[in-house]
């Protein structure tokens, strides 16, 4: 096997560090314009906002299938040029859903843009190798941040085009940006040779490989995908409530409560200072206490504006801190196969999404928002067992995989010594 040369520490400016947040954040966006309009949508489209709340889904599992079959080959091609192509390719589907005329067409077109537009998957890892090992935490903390505040802003920015130029437009403005970024990518990202050279077939199978070696890896991923599935449960689900009495609001009011989401984003760039202090998996206990709070909170908020706020407040920077610890304890397992590990950390991200946002749909027909608290506390209380079970041994990254080898690990790019 051929290896290709490393990053060498030092190329990862403030400049390009911002400039790849913001793309990683533009392309995340793309996962959430629907959310503050399904009822905008379904009303359009003459279908239930209960079905309309499967779009949702349909993004997620489609970036679930693309983050498993397309961010593996950030680590064996020039990531200069596959990033530009994914972000073209995300703006040609982001222009099929613009012109969707049923919801069985727009349900397609967003499960395609789930495939296409994982290219915030393929610059976080990229961030990651440029970055020096001393501040890689930092590092991706901020492109980890951008990916947040889009997450967040998309749901606002959303909200307000639809309101002035109807929900279609936020897809045509979203694959304007998506050429734009293509464009000054190709020219900011340094020319970087493959990381490591193996059949498509095989770097796919290393994926799970690596997994099956690493139990930090294993653990690492259950906690992750319970993250995502509690987000995505509490986001969805506050759409119908916000859209329904007591409150019902329309969709640009309901985008601009992703604002106050935005105190995660801080939170993001200290959750990785905390991981190069050595403090990640305190920090993720103490994440998901908070965690559980905020659903203690959101159970008493159906009525109460200041209560959904703070509950806001508390998921995001709760769950976003424990998501960015989650990924810098990944990357710290190995340096020659980070996209690969990101493509496990982002399928199980975004299954469990899935799975969040359709226990939503299901749960808010058969129990309200009583059903959804409930749910998002249990979710919290599984994930705190499962990191006081795992925090003394099955969580913590004792070596990194690329240490020079004693004995190979069977994982083309992986390799640890043997005690």
């Amino acid at each position: 096997m051929a290896t290709a040369r490393r990053a060498p520490p030092g190329e990862m400016s403030r400049r390009l560090t911002f400039l790849l947040a913001v793309a990683a954040g533009a392309a995340i966006g793309n996962l959430y314009w629907t959310q503050p309009l399904l009822g905008l949508i379904a009303g359009d489209l003459r279908t239930a906002t209960a079905t309309a709340g499967w779009l949702v889904t349909a993004t997620q599992v489609g970036y679930a299938v693309g983050v498993l079959l397309l961010v593996p080959l950030g680590d064996v091609l020039d990531r200069r040029r596959f990033v530009p192509l994914m972000l073209s390719a995300s703006a040609a589907v982001l222009l099929m859903c613009a012109l969707a005329t049923s919801i069985g067409v727009l349900l397609l077109a967003l499960g395609l843009l789930g495939v296409t537009t994982i290219s915030g998957q393929v610059l976080t890892p990229l961030a990651g190798d440029l970055a020096g090992a001393a501040d890689r935490g930092r590092v991706v903390g901020v492109v980890g941040s951008g990916t947040l505040t889009g997450i967040l802003a998309s749901r606002t920015i959303s909200g307000l085009v639809a309101d002035a130029a109807g929900w279609r437009a936020i897809f045509a403005v979203a694959a304007v940006v998506a050429v734009l970024l293509a464009i000054v990518l190709r020219r900011a990202i340094p020319p970087l040779a493959p990381r490591t050279r193996m059949p498509y077939p095989r770097l796919v199978a290393s994926v799970f490989a690596v997994v099956l070696r690493e139990r930090a890896a294993r653990w690492t991923l259950v906690l992750a995908g319970t993250g995502f599935a509690a987000f995505s449960l509490f986001w969805t689900a506050l759409t119908f409530l916000l859209s329904s009495p007591p409150f019902g609001y329309p969709a640009p009011v309901i985008g601009l409560f992703g604002l106050a989401g935005l105190a995660g984003v801080l939170s993001g760039l200290r959750g990785g200072r905390l991981h190069d202090r050595g403090w990640s998996l305190p920090a993720t206990g103490a994440a998901w206490s908070l965690a559980l709070g905020a659903f203690v909170v959101a159970a008493f908020a159906g009525r109460s504006l200041a209560l959904v706020l703070v509950a806001v407040v508390m998921i995001d920077v709760a769950l976003q801190t424990q998501a960015l610890l989650n990924r810098a304890r990944l990357f710290a397992l190995s340096d020659e196969a980070r996209s690969r590990l990101n493509t496990a950390l982002a399928t199980s991200n975004f299954i469990g999404a899935a799975v969040g946002s359709a226990a939503a749909t299901m749960l808010w027909s058969v129990g309200g928002w009583t059903a959804i608290t409930s749910t998002g506390a249990a979710l919290c209380g599984v994930a705190l067992a499962a990191w006081a079970l795992g925090r003394r041994g099955p969580l913590v990254v004792r070596a990194a995989v690329d240490a020079p080898p004693r004995q190979s690990s069977g994982v083309p790019g992986l390799t640890r010594p043997v005690s």
